[in-house]
């Protein structure tokens, strides 16, 4: 039987202008995989709100699984949570709970809970919170979508708590192998491979140093001895 599905979806300016560099999709990729969920789509939109709503409605129909990272801070651009009800046709307002987290919070830091940071509780009808260690203001999952923070530590507290309560596939195992030779010269007996373990993903990853060719072969699966039988029979036949 096949692994449960994910997409996710990147909300941001700053990460399409490249003013921010994406690290939440490599770190939700292997976590993923370890789990035995297979990150098949990752989308990036701007923080334009029929975009988010189009993005998160189109991954919701075809994904068992979508995370969302950025736009749930207490800015005006931060419009995930309202585009994610949005797209459920869900309401939206602050809720008591999501209140008293940040409430003790802030009352702790002996800050204020302005309007601004009190749009952090605004959670969407239905939903059920994701819990925050790190900041306190709570993501969310509405449907099938699990809507989380963009900050890299605050997002990566989200998906370890967001793990656990998700059920997984065998986990996607992976061996590497270099061969020293350009990607023409392997491409017939990597083609031939491909055909005779069709269960593996085969991919071919080149590199160039001091003027020489090169590619990694990277054979992925859940057989760990068919994976290692592919890897054999391609280093005999490459004479590695």
């Amino acid at each position: 039987m096949s692994n449960p599905t994910a997409a996710m979806l990147v909300i941001g300016d700053e990460i399409l202008s490249g003013r921010t560099l994406d690290s939440n999709t490599n770190h939700l990729a292997k976590e993923l995989t370890s789990h035995g969920i297979d990150l098949r789509e990752v989308r990036v939109v701007s923080d334009d709100a029929p975009s988010i709503v189009a993005a998160a409605r189109a991954l919701s129909e075809t994904f068992e699984h979508v995370f969302t990272s950025g736009g749930i801070g207490p800015t005006h651009d931060d419009i995930t949570a309202d585009c994610i009800a949005e797209a459920f046709g869900a309401s939206i307002d602050v809720r008591e709970d999501a209140r008293a987290l940040l409430a003790a919070h802030y009352q702790r830091q002996e800050s204020e809970l302005n309007e601004a940071r009190l749009r952090m509780a605004r959670i969407p009808e239905g939903a059920t919170l994701i819990d925050n260690p790190v900041s306190i203001a709570p993501g969310f999952k509405l449907g099938n979508v699990h809507v989380m923070a963009g900050v890299p530590s605050v997002f990566k507290a989200m998906v370890a708590t967001v793990m656990p309560t998700l059920t997984g596939g065998a986990p996607l195992l992976s061996q590497s192998l270099r061969i020293d030779r350009g990607e023409g010269d392997i491409a017939d007996p990597l083609g031939q491979l491909a055909k005779d373990y069709p269960e593996l993903s085969i991919g071919s990853y080149p590199f160039q140093k001091d003027g020489k060719y090169g590619s990694n072969i990277v054979v992925r699966g859940q057989d760990n001895a068919q994976i290692e039988e592919a890897i054999a029979r391609l280093a005999a036949e490459m004479a590695v």
